[in-house]
């Protein structure tokens, strides 16, 4: 079997959407064989720390564990800028998947999320293409789940949108720009024909 790694995790940390603690996710990725994981929280990196920490004490106690704690968010992208906090459009935004890369990532990944939560807050965290623009160096960007800004535009049959955020993407991140997919058993046939 080939390496996996979850690159999209929601733990305690997602109010109301995740309630998995960050030490027995590690223990369970680590008991599957997987060589690292990614916390990617909603709107947020309140458990970076912790999954830091925990992942350090396992290294500590068996020098042999090769295990990578990926820090992400999965932030919210205002669809008309984070400064529009007018109506209910503005009062989410398309799901975006950030990682870090490296040093520089991480750093530019905190500065996204704070300006969210300080410029951008508009009922939740917001982000938009403009920091993302001015902070994407040093990160890996995914598509993500069907609440995203490409997956939207599908679902709702907007293909030129759908590519033309696509080439955005593309032209921001480069090789670092990946189209997620979720393989998800759907027992409702009319939740997603489109």
């Amino acid at each position: 079997m080939q390496d996996f790694v979850h690159l999209h995790v929601h733990t305690q940390y997602s109010i109301l959407d995740g309630q998995a603690s960050i030490s027995k996710l590690v223990d369970k990725a680590i008991a599957n064989g997987m060589k690292g994981m990614a916390v990617t929280d909603h709107g947020n990196m309140f458990g970076i720390k912790e999954f830091f920490n925990y992942v350090k004490k396992l290294k500590g106690k068996n020098k042999e564990l090769d295990f990578k704690p990926i820090f992400g968010c999965e932030v919210y992208c205002a669809r008309r800028g984070k400064e529009k906090k007018e109506s209910k459009i503005d009062s989410g935004g398309w799901h975006l998947i950030l990682l870090a890369k490296n040093a520089t990532g991480y750093h530019n990944l905190i500065k996204i999320v704070s300006r969210a939560w300080v410029d951008g807050f508009y009922m939740r965290p917001r982000t938009d293409h403009a920091d993302l623009e001015k902070y994407h160096e040093g990160i890996i960007c995914c598509s993500a789940c069907i609440a995203g800004e490409v997956p939207s535009y599908i679902r709702y049959e907007q293909i030129d949108k759908a590519e033309e955020s696509i080439q955005w993407f593309k032209n921001l991140y480069g090789d670092d720009y990946y189209l997620e997919l979720q393989r998800h058993e759907v027992k409702d046939p009319m939740c997603c024909q489109i």
